[in-house]
C-alpha cells in the first residue's frame, strides 16, 4: 500500500536520528545530559501547550480524558508497554544499573505518535496517497529522536517499532474511520493528545509519575463524543 510509505520513511528517520543521538550520548557528561533532559522536558510542555489550544469544548476534553483513562486503566496499557520496555532493557542493557531504556522507549513512543500531524498525516496517506504531512513529521522526528536519544539512550530507537505499528494501523484504518473524522473531531482529538504530551513533559522535569499510556485511549473518545454532543444539542435546543 502506497500510503504506508510515509510511515516507513518516518521509522527510518527515527532510527537514523536515534543512532546519531546514541553516539553523542556516550560523549556527553552525565551532568550535562541531565540538564539537557530537563530542558527537553520544558520544550515538550511548550509543544503540548501550543498544540492543545486547538480544542473547542472544555467539557468534551474533560469527558474524553476521564473515559479514555478509565479504558486505559481497565486494559492496563501502561503496565503492558512498560513491561515491554523493561524486557528490552533486561535483554539489551542489563549490565547498566542507570539504564533509561524503558523510560526512553515509552516517552519517545508517546511523543512520536500523539498529535495532529500523526492523525492528519495517516489520514491523508491512507485516503489520498498524500505523504507530505508524514514527510514533514519525519523531519521533525529526526531532530527530536537525536535530542531524546542523546539523553535517554537506545530506548528511543526501539520507539521506531511503536511508530511502525501505530501509524501503520492508523493509515490502514483511515478508510474505515474517515467518515467520523470531521475537522472538529480532529481538533478535539489533537487537543486531548497534546494534553497527554504536557503530562509527558511534567514527568521529565519532576518526580511525578503519570501513567500516560493509560491516557492514550482518551485521544479517540472525541470520535464518539462529538457526534453524541451534536445529537444532544439537537434534542435539547436550549443548550445551544
Amino acid at each position: 500500500m502506497f500510503g504506508l510509505l510515509g510511515t516507513a520513511v518516518n521509522v527510518v528517520t527515527v532510527l537514523i536520528g536515534s543512532g546519531i543521538g546514541i553516539i553523542f550520548n556516550k560523549k556527553i557528561p552525565k551532568r550535562l545530559t541531565d540538564s539537557l533532559f530537563k530542558a527537553l522536558g520544558l520544550a515538550t510542555i511548550f509543544i503540548g501547550v501550543s498544540g492543545c489550544l486547538c480544542g473547542h469544548s472544555a467539557i468534551l476534553i474533560i469527558v474524553s480524558l476521564i473515559l479514555g483513562t478509565l479504558i486505559g486503566e481497565l486494559l492496563n496499557l501502561d503496565k503492558r508497554i512498560n513491561t515491554l520496555g523493561s524486557f528490552l532493557e533486561k535483554k539489551i542493557d542489563k549490565n547498566n544499573p542507570e539504564s533509561k531504556l524503558a523510560q526512553g522507549f515509552v516517552s519517545a513512543s508517546i511523543l512520536f505518535c500523539i498529535g495532529s500531524m500523526t492523525i492528519v498525516g495517516c489520514l491523508n496517506a491512507g485516503l489520498k496517497g498524500d505523504l507530505s504531512v508524514l514527510f514533514a513529521k519525519s523531519a521533525l522526528d529526526l531532530c527530536s529522536s537525536m535530542i531524546f536519544a542523546s539523553t535517554m539512550g537506545v530506548g528511543v530507537m526501539f520507539a521506531a517499532g511503536f511508530v511502525l505499528v501505530y501509524q501503520g494501523l492508523l493509515t490502514v484504518l483511515a478508510v474505515v474511520i474517515s467518515p467520523y473524522l470531521s475537522a472538529l473531531v480532529i481538533d478535539e482529538m489533537s487537543c486531548v493528545g497534546y494534553i497527554v504530551i504536557i503530562g509527558l513533559g511534567i514527568t521529565m522535569i519532576s518526580n511525578v509519575k503519570l501513567k500516560l499510556t493509560n491516557m492514550v485511549p482518551s485521544m479517540f473518545m472525541p470520535i464518539a463524543l462529538v457526534p453524541l454532543g451534536a445529537w444532544i444539542v439537537e434534542l435539547l435546543p436550549f443548550l445551544k
